[in-house]
């Protein structure tokens, strides 16, 4: 996997970042909608639906979303436990010593959120808390956090990438993980979408004559009209929020603006590599909503006069995994890798597209070619 250095003369070379290895880390209990059957939903706050319409809020919600179940921690877990699984799966697979790291990233937007005191803890930073568990000694092997809404990991990403290709660093741990469990409103029906787990890649930099690895990227804040779609409130339910703040958000502003923004900041990845959508094999997306991911990727299509989308371009676990957050992409990723997703895989010289959109508003995009 590691590449021998050149020669100082032979300018043909350059550093390119590379995926040397990959993890994830999926929670063990599984979550159907059927579960949500018996949940009292409400409206808004002190609205509460009707006895009989629980039932057809679950079936709308599959239908507009696809999600049919998802993946919750157990009450012993927290974040930065399933955190440190995917990092040493992702260290592991690259087959390197923890100790060559130089830097570790956890992107994550809520800390460890425990069962029994459901406040958000960021101190220390998940990702010290990794690297203890890793027992890493090396003191220059820095370990930050990176909240940024979803597009978190793909963020943490993008700064590696810039210390990688710098000759600051070798090699980068990149780990998103999230329980949104924890802080998701059981009150709220919007709290079906979300779920927990930890996606993690090990970058490193190597010397290539062709461009491969991080091609490109391209990112995107719209705070101004925007920073309210997603914020922590209280309980829709007033009388059973036990005074704690949950994640709410507002569901068809968010939509449009994903609509409107993503394809448009994919384009401009792919232009600053000097790339075209009919070059691009795979898009890895955030698994947010399937029908609003399915809308995204025929608008990016529409973009460029293209009325037929190939099939197998987009692989989604949504479905079965719902919405982690932050380790949608990077567990998605390692699927893949693995050989766990059924019709899907990933060949040296593929172009891939990878692309986020959440809380801030952020929207990334980031270009890869397979080495």
């Amino acid at each position: 996997m590691v590449q021998s250095s050149p020669s100082q003369g032979d300018r043909n070379f350059q550093p390119r970042t590379v995926i040397i290895g990959t993890g994830s880390c999926l929670p063990s209990r599984k979550v159907p909608n059927e579960h949500f059957l018996e949940h009292a939903f409400f409206e808004d706050y002190d609205r509460p639906y009707g006895a009989g319409e629980t039932r057809g809020i679950v079936s709308k919600f599959q239908e507009i979303t696809d999600i049919s179940e998802r993946r919750y921690v157990t009450d012993d877990l927290v974040a930065s436990d399933l955190a440190f699984v995917a990092g040493r799966q992702a260290v592991e697979a690259a087959g390197i010593d923890p100790e060559t790291l130089d830097y570790i990233i956890v992107a994550h937007n809520f800390g460890d959120v425990r069962s029994e005191n459901r406040r958000s803890d960021f101190v220390p930073t998940l990702a010290a808390r990794v690297k203890a568990k890793l027992r890493i000694a090396n003191p220059a092997c820095i370990a930050y956090d990176l909240p940024f809404g979803c597009p978190g990991w793909l963020q943490a990403v993008i700064q590696a990438n810039y210390y990688l290709r710098s000759g600051d660093a070798k090699r980068a741990l990149v780990i998103g993980a999230e329980t949104l469990s924890r802080i998701s409103d059981p009150y709220d029906r919007d709290s079906m979408i979300y779920a927990d787990g930890a996606g993690a890649v090990v970058l490193e930099a190597q010397a290539h004559q062709e461009p491969v690895g991080i091609l490109s990227h391209a990112v995107r804040s719209d705070t101004l009209n925007h920073a309210g779609l997603l914020w922590m409130g209280p309980s829709f339910n007033r009388e059973g929020g036990n005074g704690q703040l949950y994640l709410k958000m507002q569901g068809r502003k968010l939509y449009e603006y994903a609509l409107t923004t993503v394809p448009g900041v994919v384009r401009q990845s792919l232009e600053r590599a000097g790339l075209t959508l009919t070059d691009v094999d795979k898009v890895l997306i955030h698994q947010a909503n399937g029908k609003m991911d399915d809308a995204i990727l025929k608008r990016l299509f529409k973009l460029y006069g293209l009325r037929e989308v190939p099939a197998g371009i987009m692989p989604m676990t949504v479905s079965w995994l719902g919405n982690s957050s932050v380790a949608t992409i990077p567990t998605l990723l390692d699927l893949i890798s693995r050989g766990q997703m059924e019709g899907h895989a990933l060949q040296r010289g593929d172009k891939v597209v990878f692309a986020s959109v959440g809380a801030g508003m952020n929207v990334n995009a980031l270009v890869y070619r397979c080495p």
